[in-house]
């Protein structure tokens, strides 16, 4: 009688140059304890310097490797069909300059903006206004008026990005982590197409 196996990929790993990946870095197992052993410890790829920064891992090319090394398995396979392996090579640090430049590029860059749209518009204009209406006096500079604005747009913005520097303030992620994320997983979904498109070129080529 077959033992079965349920296995799942996961969805991205990330390992060190001329690492050996088995098969418990890229799923998820499970199966009979006197096999799961050998199972997990599989060899399936190893990084080599010809590898760029990105591998993709089939499923197929799991079930082909666990096939031929415990023929007696039944692989049951559930979720993702491609794992996506990150090759992570040690990055410079940036330096002191560079950071400050970056810091001042950012912060006049989103001060000129948050600038801009207000003359856009023509928020001076309003609260001069609204200003009249709540005082019934005309003032040109509503200070009183024009700071708690200022201190709330700076508050609005930590509330709406969710962190206080490194901090994060609650569990929810923020509108920017949820668009990296959306990113994150459009650029892997065309990275494991584009392997694949590959690899079929490569194949017709044979």
């Amino acid at each position: 009688m077959e033992r079965i196996v349920y296995l799942r990929l996961r969805h991205r790993l990330q390992v060190k140059p001329h690492e050996p990946i088995v098969l418990s870095d890229v799923a998820q197992l499970i199966a009979d304890e006197e096999v799961y052993d050998k199972l997990a410890k599989l060899l399936l790829y190893r990084v080599s310097e010809e590898d760029k920064n990105i591998i993709i891992i089939d499923v197929m090319q799991v079930i082909k490797q666990i096939t031929q090394s415990f023929p007696d398995l039944e692989i049951q396979t559930v979720g993702p069909t491609q794992v996506i392996v990150e090759v992570s090579v040690k990055r410079r640090k940036v330096s002191l300059p560079l950071f400050i430049l970056i810091w001042l590029l950012l912060f006049f860059g989103a001060a000129l903006t948050i600038m801009n749209f207000h003359e856009d518009v023509s928020m001076q204009e309003v609260q001069l206004k609204i200003y009249t209406l709540i005082t019934g006096e005309v003032d040109s500079r509503p200070l009183i008026f024009q700071i708690p604005y200022s201190i709330g747009l700076g508050l609005g913005m930590i509330l709406f990005f969710n962190h206080v520097f490194k901090k994060r303030i609650n569990e929810e992620p923020s509108p920017l982590e949820v668009e990296m994320f959306n990113y994150q997983m459009d650029l892997d979904n065309y990275v494991a197409l584009k392997e694949n498109k590959e690899s079929m070129k490569n194949i017709d080529e044979r």
